[in-house]
């Protein structure tokens, strides 16, 4: 089994959400327990060589209750500590963890180090938890390092044996211990009796790096359409016309496509016009928005839509709020939206048009 670096010092920031959860014996009743005394909750943290220090959200945050400001909270964290540490473990809630991990790959700029995300499906005070592997393996992969730099210098997400990138990432069952998948983009490391990593996948830093920062600007006025057979004009009408609402990720079907009703056309069109911006992620788990396949997918890049490509419905609601928290106008998030800026997208072969 590969060993940490014997000077590897890890932060774990402990936000809430399962994994930190211990049975309180008189009640019965799930409570957070204190990180400070982790050595003591799991043991096998002792066998590390490396000095692992804690930073804990009080009160813990579930997971369902998380914002944006939680986000810049986590980012700050790390940037305090980024000198210091080679590594971080977000230890998080699993029903938004997608999200967070989206954000913080926005938000960390020239990430150098590994931010891997985990939790747990049960307690880590139960006898059959997941959170103990998860949690000494995310640690085990965030102190990894190879030839002195860290082998995965990229915010993921750690479950039930598979590294992810974050970014790429999607959480898939409500009640099994393998709760993420990655589906349009490899797994960056499988984690069986021995970590296997898989180095074509992950990010490779080019040479003259700049210096690591972060970003403390997120607008959250934006939101997600989902369409269905039977959406009435209603209810397209007045989403679009949600007062202070800038960007809109409309959930469309197959491989881009979309009633193709006039008064549906040309609601889209009008909050084109009004600075709206409108991307256009397809409702499969697997797969890519490709607007030139089909007369209905041209349409809607005739009159302004944007293509998410093979982007995650969470990575393109996140990404947009992270660009129109940069000030950019409608015509710049649009550009940047068909950019991969974290490897949050694959678009060989495929050209922005704006």
């Amino acid at each position: 089994m590969q060993r940490p670096n014997t000077e590897s010092s890890i932060l774990i920031i402990y936000t809430g959400g399962t994994i930190g959860m211990v049975e309180n014996p008189a009640t019965g009743v799930l409570e957070a327990f204190d990180f400070t005394y982790l050595n003591k909750n799991v043991p096998e943290l002792n066998r590390f060589g490396c000095n692992i220090s804690v930073e804990q959200f009080d009160p813990p945050i579930d997971s369902s209750a998380i914002t944006p400001q939680e986000w810049i909270r986590i980012a700050e964290i790390i940037r305090d500590n980024y000198d210091s540490h080679d590594g971080f473990v977000v230890l998080h809630g699993t029903d938004t963890m997608s999200y967070t991990a989206c954000a913080l790959s926005f938000l960390l700029n020239n990430l150098s180090k590994p931010v891997i995300l985990t939790g747990s499906q049960l307690p880590i005070g139960k006898l059959r938890t997941d959170g103990k592997e998860n949690l000494i393996t995310a640690i085990e992969i965030a102190a990894a390092k190879i030839n002195g730099k860290a082998r995965v210098p990229e915010v993921c997400i750690f479950f039930e044996n598979y590294l992810m990138r974050g970014n790429r990432t999607s959480k898939v069952s409500a009640d099994q211990f393998n709760a993420f998948d990655s589906f349009n983009y490899p797994q960056l490391a499988y984690a069986g009796i021995d970590i296997k990593y898989n180095d074509g996948a992950i990010m490779q830093l080019p040479h003259d790096m700049p210096p690591f920062s972060i970003s403390t600007n997120l607008n959250p006025n934006v939101g997600i359409l989902k369409l269905y057979p039977g959406i009435t004009r209603e209810v397209v009408e007045s989403y679009l016309a949600i007062p202070g609402l800038k960007g809109i990720v409309l959930e469309t079907f197959g491989s881009g496509n979309a009633p193709m009703d006039e008064w549906f056309l040309e609601a889209l069109e009008k909050a084109v016009k009004n600075g709206k911006v409108i991307v256009n992620v397809t409702q499969c788990v697997t797969g890519y928005v490709d607007m030139t396949r089909y007369e209905t997918g041209h349409l809607l890049e005739k009159i302004g839509l944007v293509s998410g490509y093979d982007s995650t419905s969470e990575c393109a609601l996140v990404k947009l709020m992270y660009l129109f928290g940069q000030n950019l106008s409608p015509e710049e998030v649009k550009c940047q939206m068909c950019l991969p800026l974290r490897g949050e997208i694959s678009i060989e072969g495929v050209y922005c048009h704006h």
